[in-house]
């Protein structure tokens, strides 16, 4: 493991950082929600949208979102290379963050306002334009803002309660955002009883949605910039700043090589995948399946929110106790477990009925429970994505933080639109019908759809936790990796400073 840095790199001289203050902590973690609001309304609303409000067949709707996953696999990596090679007075983190911004909340409003009159394909590329340029836009923002949690701390057990702050902002902009969507912009009439098919509400949603993505993202970066003189800058060069395409690429390709990076990876493929297929399918079972209204639907998304309140000082302790690998598997396969007991007892008709007076409450905390062990499983997944920067720094001498988050958020938004092409496909294969009236859909189609779905995720879930059986980096490993690579830099700084001629460097 003792491997020495690479002759190309110099020392990384930065001050002492002093104790991070809380509201720093906060500012980092309030970005989150703009990466979950962009997910709640693509991976919601939006296969809803297109297919049930304007028409479109579900799996052109599917195929659209998958497609922007080779938008995201050429993006993605390039961004997180790009960002860990920069050197700038702003670092090499927030440049991104904030150039980000507009581009993010322009296209994300677009998306929801298409030309009348276009053909389904046609349709089907403005989704794919549209989608793929907002990916990518938030793409510049959240792997870059998730890669300076290994420079902010380099605590173990810290890195899992920040990453807990994180999420619990993820999940307010996510599930408070689409809560209050149902509630108050999506509007019921004679019409469309059910406010969330309701055309003229779209345009509300979308202008909410863009805002809180422009306002998360600026607190986020101008909250933390008082971070960045002691957030790592690009390594200097021995021969310069220029880098061959070649070099580029292998370092790129070198996460790869990282056994507890390909264990996090697969798993993410898995676990994204059934959340891109939960988030999209999930809305159809509470509106056909249970017939519940834009206001019940407001309610159950908020045991979410109370979820990751629940799970935000769980997370850390389940660490402490279990081990973030064993937290990480255990609470996504038990809670998925949980979460799906509604819909198997629904289709033996063992389940609470539309319109029973206890169907609400009981869905709701199922859904809180489930949604609790999903996001401790989450958590501690992220903060061991943490870790593995410092292991990989050790076996290849270079801090490549951005490479991985981008590598992580190429993963989860390639998965998560697989899981809508999925959920496109388990449309289709129940044959369930395009602009369905809720009040008169067949109980063989619902059924079709449960059958379809529920072996799917469970599926997903239980091979991902299983791949996490290779991830082999523990606190002590993590700890070990701390000070070789501390020591490592007071012998760079030592080595630099003999080689500096009396009286300063030579000109």
């Amino acid at each position: 493991m003792n491997v020495q840095p690479t002759n190309s790199a110099m020392v990384n001289d930065r001050p002492a950082a002093p104790p991070l203050p809380t509201r720093v902590k906060f500012a980092f973690g309030s970005g989150a929600m703009a990466n979950g609001i962009k997910s709640a309304a693509f991976s919601t609303y939006l296969m809803l949208f297109f297919n049930q409000v304007i028409g479109v067949p579900a799996s052109i709707v599917g195929t659209a979102l998958a497609l922007t996953l080779l938008v995201d696999a050429i993006v993605d990596p390039f961004l997180g290379r790009w960002a860990d090679v920069t050197r700038s007075r702003w670092g090499r983190r927030h440049p991104f963050m904030l150039a980000s911004a507009i581009p993010t909340t322009l296209f994300f409003f677009f998306t929801w306002f298409p030309p009348t009159g276009l053909t389904d394909i046609q349709y089907g590329i403005w989704i794919f334009c549209f989608a793929a340029a907002t990916r990518a836009s938030i793409s510049a923002f959240e792997i870059n803002a998730s890669a300076m949690a290994p420079e902010l701390t380099e605590i173990y057990s810290e890195r899992t309660k920040l990453f807990s702050i994180r999420y619990w902002f993820g999940y307010a902009g996510a599930y408070g955002f689409a809560a209050f969507s149902l509630a108050f912009i999506f509007i019921e009439s004679e019409a469309y009883p059910r406010g969330q098919l309701n055309p003229a509400s779209y345009a509300n949603f979308a202008l909410l949605g863009a805002g809180l993505i422009l306002l998360a993202i600026l607190v986020c970066t101008f909250g933390t910039r008082s971070r960045i003189p002691y957030l790592r800058q690009a390594d200097q060069r021995a021969d310069g700043d220029s880098m061959p395409v070649k070099e580029h690429l292998a370092e790129m390709f070198a996460a790869f090589r990282n056994r507890a990076f390909l264990a996090i990876f697969g798993f993410g493929v898995f676990k994204y995948t059934a959340i891109g297929l939960y988030s999209a399918i999930n809305i159809y079972f509470g509106t056909y399946l249970f017939k519940l209204n834009a206001g019940a639907l407001a309610l159950l998304t908020l045991d979410s929110f109370l979820a990751a309140t629940l799970a935000a000082p769980l997370a850390p302790i389940c660490s402490r106790i279990f081990g973030k690998r064993t937290s990480s598997m255990v609470f996504a396969v038990l809670g998925v477990s949980i979460g799906l007991s509604p819909l198997i007892l629904s289709y033996f008709d063992l389940f609470f009925v539309a319109g029973d007076a206890l169907l609400l409450p009981t869905l709701f905390l199922i859904g809180a429970v489930y949604m609790a062990m999903v996001t401790i499983s989450l958590i501690n997944t992220t903060s061991m994505l943490a870790d593995v920067v410092e292991d990989s720094a050790v076996e290849t001498g270079r801090h490549t933080a951005g490479t991985f988050f981008a590598a992580s958020s190429f993963m989860q938004q390639c998965s998560n639109a697989l899981g809508i092409f999925v959920a496109g496909q388990v449309l289709m294969i129940a044959q369930f019908p395009e602009n369905a009236d809720p009040d008169t859909i067949g109980q063989p189609a619902l059924d079709s759809l449960l059958m379809s779905y529920i072996p799917i995720n469970l599926t997903l879930w239980t091979i991902g936790a299983l791949i996490l059986l290779f991830y082999p980096i523990t606190q002590a490993r993590h700890e070990r990796n701390v000070e070789i690579l501390r020591a490592r830099e007071a012998e760079a700084r030592e080595q630099q400073q003999r080689d500096t001629p009396i009286g300063g460097p030579a000109r």
